[in-house]
Formats: C-alpha cells, structure tokens, sequence
C-alpha cells in the first residue's frame, strides 16, 4: 500500500492517479494508522516552505514519518515541496526547521535576466549517480518542473541528478529509504510514470 501523506498541500489527486497508474494501491491519509500500514509513503507538496512544515507539525506528521521512515526504513519519495521539506533547515518566508533526512539547506534559485522565477516547465534531467529510481530512464531525459527554491545537499555523495536553469542545482537525492525529486514525476508522462514504478519496487 503507498500512502500519500497528506499536510493540506500539493494536488493530491493528480499524485495519486499517477501512482494508481503505476501499480499502486495508494491511499491519501493524515491518519498515523494508515500511514503506519503503508509499504511506501509519499511526500508531495506545492507551496511555501514555510507553510509545509508548520502544517506538518501542526498535525503531528513528523513523528510518524520519522518513525516509519529511520525506524522501520520504509521508502519515502518525497516531490518537490516535498523534497525541500526534508532538508535540515529552509529559508522560504524566514528560517525553518525542516525535517532533517536529507543534510542540507533549501535555498532560493539566484535569478537572472535568463533565469525568471520559478522555474516552470520542462527542462532535462542529469543523472549522475546510479539509483534505483532513473533505471531505464535515459539520462537528460525532460521532467516537469515549477519551483523557485531547491534543496542543497550537505552531503554530495548523495546527489543523483541535477538540472542547469542559469546555475547548476539538484534535482533528486538518496539517503539509504529516502528518495527526492524536485521535478514532478506524476506530471511527467513516460519517463515520470517509470520513475514512479522505479520507486514502487524499491
């Protein structure tokens, strides 16, 4: 069972569907039973930063993710204001605590006369480490993106792709269960929907 964590952001809906499509027998679920049954949880989200971890606090969702997650070492994807939740601090609308499972920091994208915010559409996806989640996914493959800030990995060993909009930043991150994507795989199309069916297997 994949479980969608859901802290009142993001296009739920649009998530589960592709989740659906790959095979999934998903549930969208604030609840800690469930989440506690899941195979597989799902951190989605479009927003603030800000806004995502209070709302995460404020529900309690952080102590059953961490239970799950670095206890019991379930699987968590997390998609975009998803993947920025986890870093250990973020600077949307002022200095955050995040969650912590992935070391680092989620910053703003430097703007430039070529680069305007947020960064929206598709753009081509650099693999450069090997992960269970881009197999038979060719490398610069497009992906779905619309952000304005992006994790920075404390830890570069973990980096598994990176994108150039004006600068160099990250696009997915592994930490052991801890999987990131700072594009949107379930709007992504082919190469989204076999991402997805990458994650379900690990």
């Amino acid at each position: 069972m994949v479980v969608i964590i859901d802290y009142g952001l993001g296009n739920l809906a649009s998530v589960a569907k592709a989740f659906e499509k790959a095979g999934g027998e998903v549930v969208i679920s604030s609840d800690n039973n469930l989440i506690s049954k899941a195979d597989h949880l799902v951190l989605p989200g479009q927003g603030a930063f800000s806004d995502g971890i209070n709302n995460i606090r404020k529900l309690k969702l952080d102590r059953i993710i961490y239970q799950q997650v670095l206890k019991e070492k379930k699987p968590i994807l997390g998609i975009c204001l998803g993947m920025q939740l986890m870093a250990d601090k973020g600077y949307e609308n002022g200095e955050h605590r995040g969650l912590g499972l992935i070391e680092g920091e989620t910053i703003k994208i430097r703007s430039s006369d070529n680069t305007r915010l947020p960064h929206i559409g598709w753009d081509n996806v650099d693999i450069v480490k090997k992960s269970q989640l881009f197999s038979e996914i060719p490398n610069n493959s497009d992906f779905y993106f619309l952000h304005s800030y992006h994790l920075a990995p404390s830890d570069k060993s973990l980096v598994v792709a990176t994108c150039d909009y004006g600068q160099k930043f990250v696009v997915s991150a592994q930490k052991e269960n801890v999987f990131a994507t700072l594009f949107h795989p379930e709007k992504s199309h082919e190469f989204g929907l076999k991402l997805i069916k990458n994650f379900l297997e690990c």
